[in-house]
């Protein structure tokens, strides 16, 4: 089971801790440096917080992590499929460099331990991905734009060509983010799904507005993949609704704190 951390600061998921050197995570809004709509603990650079706030909230979430290397590896975002290896390569890259590489990215993976691969995300849906045979990792941003072009896939066909992944060798989380009930979607946004081959009897509901599921929606692409369905943790948690523990955007405005989820090999 899921469970938060003494200091309520991170949402630990419960599937990934039955498994020794993986470390899985979501932070909360608690116990940080920031203020306002990013109070307190907002790690993203990219939304308008202070820097000074985002450097010490990043500080201290190092300090949460186990073992001894440790160090965040965070894109920039942009709502599309761009998958980056963080091979010994990339790592080996000047700061400058990697932030290059960094532009424009949704998804990370790795088989380098003490990378902890994160994405930001509130109301967006973060999947996170433990192959348990090759000991590699993938974190992923699934916004409504990435999931229709189904960003979940693409990430795990990536594993598949650079580590040998197969589904039934993985382990899934699939983070706080916005539920069924409160992501009400233009028709525009149906049709998309819809012409992008989706089985919208199970991922859409008609209500005054179209509503559609996208905690469901990622689900299907790792069983597609062949991830076992005992193997796909969903928190259910709706960021919408449980926004006193967790940034939403569509309560609080796109100016606001974001959730940072993240997946790390432990260095021991």
């Amino acid at each position: 089971m899921m469970q938060y951390s003494n200091d309520k600061r991170m949402l630990e998921y419960g599937l990934m801790r039955s498994y020794p050197g993986i470390f899985c995570f979501s932070t909360t809004r608690h116990g940080g440096y920031s203020a306002g709509e990013y109070a307190s603990f907002n790690c993203n650079g990219f939304c308008g917080d202070s820097p000074e706030n985002v450097q010490k909230n990043r500080e201290l979430l190092c300090s949460l992590l186990p073992g001894k290397k440790k160090e965040l590896i965070i894109p920039h975002q942009v709502h599309r499929t761009e998958v980056r290896i963080v091979s010994r390569e990339f790592l080996s890259h000047p700061e400058t460099e990697r932030a290059s590489l960094l532009e424009g990215v949704d998804a990370l993976v790795t088989d380098v331990a003490g990378e902890c691969l994160c994405i930001s995300t509130a109301d967006c849906v973060p999947v996170l991905c433990f192959d348990v045979k090759h000991r590699a990792v993938a974190v992923i941003h699934a916004g409504w734009r990435g999931t229709v072009a189904r960003i979940v896939a693409k990430t795990l066909e990536v594993m598949a060509c650079t580590y040998g992944t197969q589904g039934k060798d993985v382990i899934a989380c699939i983070g706080p983010s916005i539920s069924l009930e409160a992501f009400e979607v233009g028709d525009e946004v149906y049709d998309c799904f819809e012409r992008n081959g989706f089985e919208m009897q199970r991922i859409a509901s008609r209500r005054d507005k179209w509503h559609i599921d996208l905690w469901e929606a990622n689900r299907m692409q790792l069983l597609d993949f062949g991830v076992l369905p005992s193997n796909i943790e969903v928190s259910g948690i709706c960021t919408w609704k449980e926004n006193a523990d967790f940034f939403s955007a569509r309560r609080q405005g796109i100016a606001s704190g974001r959730i940072l989820s993240g997946i790390m090999l432990e260095d021991v």
